[in-house]
């Protein structure tokens, strides 16, 4: 896998939901960790940038802070990022189960959170397949690998990214994780390309790395942590092994677009952040 990285600034792109100015890419454009009730400018300026990006939008849990109550999704999420529903495809957090079994989630979300309040779904953009996976529930987690092998057996796809919420690698205080490192393996094994995590309130960009968490630049996974969408910011720890980039001045949203056999991503603060974090690569090779 080949990367070009810029540090640039760039300009936000405006039109329909999904599909980008290409006829073959589709924008792919969220975070996680966004809605605190009682400080909501974060979340409000990070919805403000959806406003001008088309896509498909994703969230990778804590929807709304603290608990996840109906209330709080009304009060804090609904006027914010709420305005992008129809385009959003989400994925659940540990705050977001704080309320029993996360039932405010599935119920603001609906059919767009999956069947069956189980937390995991998939879907295609294009030519990619796109899993929402759940790594709040640990008891649930062999019913899901299950469902994942499942999954990615029946669509066979040159290019795939799967999103969550808590990281197996991080920089943050969170991490590294373990509960998901199953999950990686299954994706690895299978040629998965990217993983979005939150939980973490940091950006970070990590170079692909295998399900041992060791370099591997033909086969591996590159994994990005966005939990910049306006719930706060944690402190940054020591560089976990394979982290290319980390930032905690800004809130912000990750902009990818996904075309065939390829994918560029764009990290896009909110007015006045400084940090900037761009690139390209190509999907893994087959592994054989």
């Amino acid at each position: 896998m080949l990367a070009v990285v810029l540090i640039t600034a760039s300009a936000l792109v405006a039109g329909q939901d999904q599909k980008s100015a290409g006829s073959d890419q589709f924008v792919f454009v969220g975070a996680g960790d966004i809605a605190r009730c009682d400080v909501l400018g974060g979340a409000r300026a990070t919805a403000d940038l959806l406003d001008g990006i088309a896509g498909t939008v994703f969230t990778l849990g804590d929807h709304a802070y603290e608990q996840g109550t109906a209330d709080e999704f009304r009060r804090c999420y609904e006027p914010t990022w709420g305005r992008h529903k129809a385009r959003t495809r989400p994925a659940p957090g540990n705050h977001d189960y704080l309320t029993s079994g996360a039932r405010p989630y599935f119920e603001y979300f609906g059919a767009a959170a999956g069947i069956d309040h189980r937390g995991y779904y998939s879907f295609d953009l294009g030519g990619w397949h796109i899993l929402s996976l759940n790594s709040s529930l640990p008891r649930s987690l062999p019913a899901e690998a299950k469902w994942l092998r499942e999954d990615l057996a029946a669509h066979p796809a040159d290019c795939v990214l799967a999103y969550w919420h808590i990281p197996v690698y991080s920089s943050g205080p969170h991490g590294p994780n373990p509960a998901m490192r199953e999950i990686w393996s299954i994706l690895y094994k299978a040629g998965a390309d990217v993983v979005l995590n939150g939980h973490d309130h940091i950006y970070e960009r990590f170079a692909p790395q295998d399900d041992k968490g060791k370099p591997d630049a033909e086969h591996g996974i590159r994994e990005f942590i966005v939990g910049t969408g306006g719930g706060g910011v944690y402190e940054i720890g020591k560089a976990a092994p394979n982290s290319e980039v980390r930032n905690n001045t800004t809130y912000g949203v990750l902009k990818l677009t996904l075309a065939p056999g390829r994918y560029a991503w764009e990290f896009v603060p909110i007015p006045g952040g400084r940090f900037r974090d761009e690139g390209a690569a190509a999907c893994v090779a087959p592994r054989r």
